[in-house]
């Protein structure tokens, strides 16, 4: 995991960094070797659920839980160890399966809102004006992006897209103002699209909604979540009901036999190589 603490990115995290946004913008550009497909392709994400019991930090300790399935053709990467400036403590060894496996790789990182003592150190180091307590919020959001850029840095993970996860997270809770909650989110899209990064949002319409209220992201790409349904269920997410933030649909997800699984939206199997990376 990269240097320094749960609320430290290292000493190393600007260098990791770098070597990740480099990455970023040359696999911004197509993927010519994956082939185009008709239907839905079924994947996996997974995080620090899988990792083994007893690692990760106390409130967010590894299950345990299994792999995807065999016939998944993608899995989504789980940077973060529940909320920010937290590495998933096996993310080394989820990329290695994913290379043994040939499977397509893309990522996502919970973000959360920060203690005092994060909003204190990373508040003012960040593009915005840290004179009120939105920027402050804002620049904190862009260093959660930046640490996770550099964990991506530090096991050498490369993705054209980031699916930013918005959502309660227990036990590291939103606050009650909607405002100040989005404001660290437009810090986060920025962090990573300053480095080169597309970036979706993964939710449901209420979660988002619970929040971060009305925030636009400009209609980014979405990542729909079904809960406990069916591979039926995920499917029906992709249709214009469930959107999220007025974004393009391009995977649904449900729970089942103990895995997040997925399935893309119609149409988007034409063009995989603009959602995931191929190691090989």
């Amino acid at each position: 995991m990269p240097a320094g603490d749960a609320g430290d990115p290292g000493a190393d995290a600007s260098d990791l960094a770098k070597l990740a946004e480099e990455a970023a913008r040359e696999s911004g550009r197509p993927t010519s070797d994956i082939a185009r497909r008709d239907g839905e392709v079924l994947g996996a994400d997974v995080s620090w659920p899988q990792c083994p019991p007893g690692t990760g930090i106390p409130e967010k300790q590894g299950l345990g839980m299994p792999m995807p399935l065999p016939e998944a053709e993608y899995v989504v990467l789980g940077l973060t160890n529940g909320p920010g400036f937290t590495p998933n403590p096996c993310l080394s060894d989820q990329v290695q399966w994913a290379k043994d496996n040939d499977v397509l790789v893309a990522v996502y990182a919970v973000s959360s809102y920060p203690s005092k003592a994060l909003l204190e150190e990373y508040g003012a180091d960040g593009p915005y004006d840290a004179s009120d307590r939105l920027g402050r919020l804002r620049n904190v959001g862009y260093q959660q992006a930046r640490f996770n850029i550099g964990t991506m840095g530090q096991v050498g993970l490369v993705s054209p897209i980031v699916w930013i996860d918005i959502e309660p997270v227990p036990l590291f809770e939103w606050s009650s103002d909607l405002r100040a909650n989005a404001a660290v989110i437009e810090g986060v899209a920025r962090g990573y699209t300053d480095a080169g990064f597309r970036i979706g949002v993964y939710s449901t319409p209420s979660l988002y909604r619970r929040v971060v209220g009305d925030l636009s992201l400009g209609g980014v790409p979405e990542w729909r979540a079904a809960g406990q349904t069916s591979r039926a269920e995920a499917l029906r997410r992709c249709g214009p009901d469930w959107s999220i933030q007025g974004g393009m649909a391009v995977m649904g997800q449900w729970v089942e036999q103990q895995r997040d699984q997925n399935l893309t939206c119609p149409g988007i199997a034409a063009d995989l190589g603009r959602w995931f990376h191929r190691f090989s």
